[in-house]
């Protein structure tokens, strides 16, 4: 049985295995595959009966001109790289991997509010930079810093990551609020659930952390961020279009939005012309909560087991049943 890997660099850049894959077939793994070269994208699938991806489509065209293609699997939670509707009316399972980075991506939503907070990176390279040893008095601070412990922090989307942070920021001393289409006991043993609008007018911190739908695409625009108080902190980790960029930078120049965390923006990579990059008090970083060793770790080991339940009859995380 032969086993392509499409693009598997960022799963493993060398510090995992993938050993217990290869065990399961004959495996070829490419570090990158063109994602805009249709023809190179099934040059490299060839006659592979399984196929996994990250963030290299999978289109209609691939599946009908991989005719031995018989097993699609993600790298990866989101499949939207995958015509799922179509291989499924080929008979062609798409498994994802459901959850791996709850640890992972609630400490990093954390780690950027701490960072809004502190400005630690900043004032790391301000000593390196010598300007402590030329200073005149014993400490000194650029920027505002702000202590955490009393104020609110509005969860939007309180699924497991979501309650996570909540977990982490109760502990911190902070009133939690949520939102989220499904309240659960687990939750309201964290935060008190509230309407998007009354979190968006008591939260100090709004932090997202829900599933990206047709509904709730660009959810913080200017009439959102208005509804919010003067000064308020937005955390996202989750995904990039989930706010109005233009809004959101138009918002921390005026002063309005105190500060901006964002792991994630609406085209990846970062465009050089997105209006983010230019905007006062915005923390970007390149998509990368999801990425310590250990959820990567996970990631591949349910890419192991996902592989497994095929092979024996009985797929399992199949996202388009």
């Amino acid at each position: 049985m032969k086993i392509v890997v499409l693009d598997g660099y960022t799963e493993n850049p060398g510090d995992l295995s993938w050993d217990e894959l290869a065990k399961l077939g004959d495996l070829t793994v490419y570090d990158r595959t063109p994602v805009n070269d249709e023809a190179e994208i099934i040059r490299r699938i060839g006659d592979a009966e399984m196929v996994y991806t990250n963030k290299t489509p999978i289109s209609r065209r691939v599946i009908d001109a991989c005719p031995n293609m018989k097993f699609i699997s993600m790298l990866a939670t989101g499949y939207n790289v995958v015509d799922y509707a179509y291989a499924k009316e080929k008979g062609i399972p798409v498994t994802n991997v459901p959850t791996y980075g709850t640890a992972s991506v609630s400490q990093f939503s954390i780690a950027l509010l701490l960072e809004v907070c502190h400005h630690i990176g900043h004032h790391d390279a301000s000593v390196h930079a010598g300007n402590w040893a030329k200073c005149i008095d014993w400490c000194y601070w650029d920027y505002p810093l702000i202590e955490l412990d009393g104020k609110t922090i509005g969860i939007i989307g309180f699924g497991r990551i979501g309650q996570s942070e909540g977990r982490i920021a109760k502990a911190m001393g902070m009133k939690v609020l949520a939102y989220d289409l499904y309240p659960n006991d687990s939750g309201r043993a964290i935060a008190d659930y509230v309407s998007l609008d009354e979190l968006y007018a008591k939260a100090d911190v709004i932090s997202l952390h829900c599933n990206l739908t047709p509904e709730n695409t660009c959810m913080i625009n200017k009439d959102s961020i208005a509804k919010m108080k003067d000064g308020v902190i937005l955390i996202n980790n989750a995904r990039g279009q989930l706010i109005n960029e233009q809004d959101v930078a138009e918002a921390l120049n005026s002063g309005k939005m105190g500060a901006a965390g964002l792991d994630v923006v609406y085209t990846e990579p970062i465009r050089e012309d997105n209006p983010l990059l230019k905007a006062k008090n915005c923390i970007i970083t390149p998509h990368i909560s999801w990425a310590p060793k250990e959820s990567r770790q996970r990631i591949m080991d349910c890419a192991v087991e996902n592989a497994k339940a095929y092979i024996a009859g009985s797929p399992i995380n199949v996202v388009n049943k």
